[in-house]
């Protein structure tokens, strides 16, 4: 008796039809699995397909079998990912601001087929949030893709930077003369991917904006800075600058009202040590890149914080804040 067509691909489309079409909720009964196999053009009997599962559950697939509906159905209980975790996934990808529009629904397409169709409905009712500010910068993918290398290889990289002007136009820094530099790290902070890398040529780290970095190339030349990047440390790293905006690092002396405890330990972390200072204020001591977004980010919280040293940063908030009085005087 010839064999029938397909046999061999059996096993694999009875899978790909348990975890498409099956969950705690949703299972099939064995003529419904025979018919969407007939659907693949494979014709099967009821006792190959018992078989067949079997062999599937010792494969590591925890397919149940029970009584649903007045029928006995099969479905998939346990999955590689829950689907609270899978939430967690989509909301990531829509939330970040460095992965595009585009390249956000086909991501999110990929996540829904983690899980059955039943379940992946779940997932893009998900996807409705507020609308986001994303990059437009396609090469963002390509990009971290060769940093990466880079990074692992032990070797320098050379691109090209660039900025928007006021007519919206991509318009490179440097009159287009290509950076180089050694990547040592990649940071996801504020809604945006950074290259941290050493500068060789100012002798200091400095970070970057991927999705502002064109046509990197990777350099035969080995990286530099090593000794600066000995005891790095990203999260440390990252504290320190206020929306990644550089400045000269000064330890800082912050006084602060109790109730701004919170508000310290979720931007400086848990491991900082606060100096009680009476029953209603404490002190810190932290190492931050003096910006005028770090001096900005202290006057938002008004009131309940003020600087107390050193004098060049206390002189600095104060010309800041003659300049915003300036700036915005009243003029006839």
């Amino acid at each position: 008796m010839p064999k029938e067509p397909n046999q061999k691909l059996k096993l694999l489309y009875l899978m790909k039809i348990l975890l498409e079409k099956t969950d705690e909720n949703h299972g099939l009964t064995m003529s419904e699995l025979l018919l969407s196999l007939e659907a693949y053009g494979i014709s099967s009997e009821r006792k190959s397909i018992y078989s067949d599962i079997e062999s599937l559950r010792q494969y590591g697939m925890d397919i149940i079998g029970e009584k649903q509906d007045k029928s006995y159905r099969y479905y998939v209980g346990k999955r590689e990912f829950e689907l609270a975790e899978l939430k967690l996934l989509v909301d990531s990808v829509q939330a970040a601001k460095f992965i595009t529009a585009k390249k956000s629904g086909e991501l999110i397409k990929k996540i829904e087929n983690l899980t059955s169709k039943h379940e992946a409905g779940k997932l893009h009712r998900q996807v409705y949030v507020a609308e986001r500010i994303k990059t437009i910068n396609e090469n963002i993918y390509y990009n971290v893709d060769v940093l990466h290398t880079a990074i692992a290889t032990n070797v320098k990289i050379t691109f090209q930077y660039f900025q928007w002007n006021v007519q919206k136009e991509m318009v490179l820094k440097r009159c287009g003369e290509r950076y180089a530099v050694s990547p040592w790290a990649l940071s996801w902070d504020d809604d945006n991917y950074y290259l941290i890398a050493f500068d060789h040529r100012e002798d200091k780290i400095k970070h970057f904006r991927v999705d502002k970095m064109l046509n990197i190339e990777l350099s035969a030349e080995q990286r530099e800075g090593r000794e600066s990047f000995g005891g790095f440390d990203i999260a440390q790293y990252n504290r320190k600058m206020f929306g990644m905006f550089g400045g000269e690092e000064e330890m800082v002396t912050l006084e602060c009202v109790n109730e701004l405890a919170g508000v310290i330990i979720d931007r400086f972390g848990k491991e900082i040590t606060l100096h009680k200072k009476g029953s209603t204020h404490f002190t810190i001591k932290v190492k931050v890149a003096v910006s005028r977004q770090f001096l900005s980010w202290v006057m938002a919280l008004g009131e309940g914080i003020r600087i107390l040293s050193p004098d060049s940063v206390v002189e600095g908030i104060r010309e800041e804040i003659k300049r915003l009085a300036k700036q915005y005087e009243r003029r006839e």
